[in-house]
């Protein structure tokens, strides 16, 4: 156990010293070296009541990820490279990050015309329906494209990008066609820059298109269906494309973006042969004071994977994205909505009001409420025929109507916010949520819990004590009559600052139908900052749960421990 405590600290040290040693050999005049680092260390503690054991633990009490990235620039050239260790992986994150190395490096050259990259890289065509690439730390998700990217400028307000490459999955090399080789083109096309008399047009508006193809060797492959093995023939090129656009009057803005995917039998759609198709809009107006966002999304069979086996989120060639309110506060986010690429409809609309210093409602310091409503069904399905039932194997797997809405709730989240400020030293933020929330559909259930029916209410109280000493206290409520019933939660946080803070936070399940399981989860925690380096230190318990990120989320297991956090960047 000791060694491995040396180990991890060891680890932790040489990301510092990594960034530290490249740059002192910095021997080229007008260079330059930048960079970033990150270690998450915990050490887990068994629980019998959260049901925490070595067993759980696969033995690893002591676990880390880490990284450090440099990045050297000399005049229009740029590299880079970031090393990587899990040691092993913190719980949660999956056990194939098991491991260290570089699994990040790139050279990339550009002016004026021309922008290209050899190597590692993260790209995104429109709003990412069609490619987009990506890094999400706390996901554990990294899905970037290791060949070449070529971007060109050719004339003001033109842009076109192309690029070719194999996505990463965990540490495993591309060999022998092991997964699809990705090639896409995208442009686009500012009209307000390319035609010069529209410059100074109160009418914005630009236009792109794209198109990505998936090629995976494999023409044939053996399911096992109803008891018995079926032959299928699967198409070894999947191509995406579509088209967008982006239109600005004043402070009205229309956003929007198709995509279209044919067919693509894959481990995640039951191997049907159904094409995809995806919308997504975004309407908003804005004027002093008021503000109004619209949005909407239809999802039929857009999973798009460079390796058709793969059911979790890994090797996602496309984005599909989340027009529900993201909420940071601990009982508001208990429930969380991920994206369903098999199929969803979905609405949100966001008013935002303020009213100003010395109005009828401001008073004397103003006041702010914002407003949501998003609501997210399946989309409507019905069978092909008498013979065959909805998504079967080796079929195109039902039929599906444009925008048509199924009866099935996925998600429902009406909330209220209110923010308001009490003199100069007091501010308050009051927040109301009714949230409907498809466990089974969301979580991968059959049948187990159904629709969870939630109410929230949250209290969150700053006092700015001095210029330097803030105190902030929240105050939590969830109300549910399914899953494990009602919580309650508090947070107080002191600040000093710019250096030190501390906070205690506490998660009381004292609805659970389970006596036994009515516990606290508390978290202590402290951290100070200097500069651009910062290292916080926590200790206490996680509750299970889902955390997501744009619509994009990874299962969370309890946890009872410490966790050391140290980030630097130069």
């Amino acid at each position: 156990m000791n060694k491995r405590i040396y180990y991890v600290l060891g680890t932790i040290s040489l990301m510092f010293l990594i960034p530290l040693s490249v740059k002192s050999q910095d021997a080229f005049k007008g260079s330059e070296v930048h960079g970033s680092m990150q270690a998450d260390a915990a050490y887990y503690l068994t629980d019998t009541k959260m049901g925490i054991s070595d067993s759980t633990l696969a033995g690893n009490l002591i676990r880390m990820n880490a990284f450090t990235e440099v990045n050297y620039s000399l005049g229009n050239f740029t590299a880079g490279m970031r090393f990587e260790a899990y040691l092993p992986p913190l719980t949660g994150y999956d056990a194939q990050y098991n491991g260290v190395g570089v699994p990040y490096w790139y050279a990339n050259y550009k002016n004026d015309f021309i922008d290209i990259t050899a190597g590692n890289f993260y790209e995104q065509f429109g709003n990412g329906m069609i490619l987009r690439t990506y890094q999400e730390w706390t996901l554990g998700y990294d899905n970037s494209l290791r060949g070449l990217r070529v971007k060109v400028m050719p004339y003001k307000g033109i842009t076109i990008k192309g690029v070719y490459g194999v996505q990463r999955y965990y540490w495993e090399p591309y060999k022998d066609y092991n997964r699809g080789i990705v090639k896409g083109i995208d442009g686009d096309f500012n009209l307000n820059d390319i035609f010069s008399s529209l410059a100074d047009a109160k009418v914005k508006l630009s236009l792109g298109g794209s198109f990505v193809s998936d090629f995976q060797q494999g023409k044939t492959k053996n399911i096992l269906y109803d008891g018995q093995m079926l032959a299928l023939t699967l198409p070894e090129n999947v191509a995406n494309y579509g088209g967008r656009f982006n239109l600005n009057i004043g402070g009205f803005n229309w956003l929007t973006e198709y995509a279209h995917k044919i067919n693509d039998p894959s481990a995640r759609n039951n191997y049907i042969y159904k094409n995809g198709d995806g919308l997504f809009t975004n309407l908003s107006w804005s004027k002093k004071g008021l503000g109004i966002s619209l949005m909407s999304k239809w999802i039929d069979n857009m999973s798009y994977k460079s390796d058709r086996s793969v059911v979790n989120n890994m090797v996602d060639i496309n984005y599909l994205p989340s027009i529900t309110k993201e909420h940071t506060y601990a009982l508001a986010s208990m429930y969380p909505y991920a994206t369903q690429p098999d199929g969803e409809v979905g609405i949100s609309g966001t008013v935002t009001l303020h009213f100003p210093k010395n109005s009828t409602l401001g008073g004397k310091t103003g006041l702010s409420i914002a407003a949501n409503f998003s609501q997210v069904n399946g989309i409507k399905q019905t069978a092909l025929n008498d013979t065959t039932f909805i998504g079967q194997t080796g079929t195109l797997g039902y039929n599906s109507t444009f925008y048509g809405i199924g009866s099935q709730l996925y998600y429902q989240d009406a909330n209220v916010e209110v923010t308001k400020k009490f003199g100069k030293k007091w501010k308050g933020i009051f927040t109301y949520l009714y949230q409907s929330y498809n466990k089974d559909v969301v979580e991968g259930h059959v049948n187990q819990y159904g629709i969870v029916y939630s109410q929230i209410g949250i209290v969150d109280l700053a006092w700015s004590i001095t210029k330097k000493h803030n105190l902030r206290w929240e105050l939590q409520g969830l109300w549910t009559k399914q899953d494990k019933g009602n919580w309650v939660a508090g947070l107080v946080e002191f600040t000093i600052s710019p250096a030190w803070f501390f906070s205690v936070l506490d998660q009381y399940n004292f609805g659970n139908s389970d006596p036994a399981q009515r516990l606290n989860y508390y978290l202590v925690s402290a951290g100070y900052t200097n500069h651009t380096s910062r290292i916080a230190l926590s200790w206490g318990k996680q509750r299970e749960g889902i955390i997501c990120v744009g619509g994009v989320c990874r299962y969370v297991p309890a946890t009872n421990g410490v966790t050391l956090t140290v980030t630097s960047s130069f």
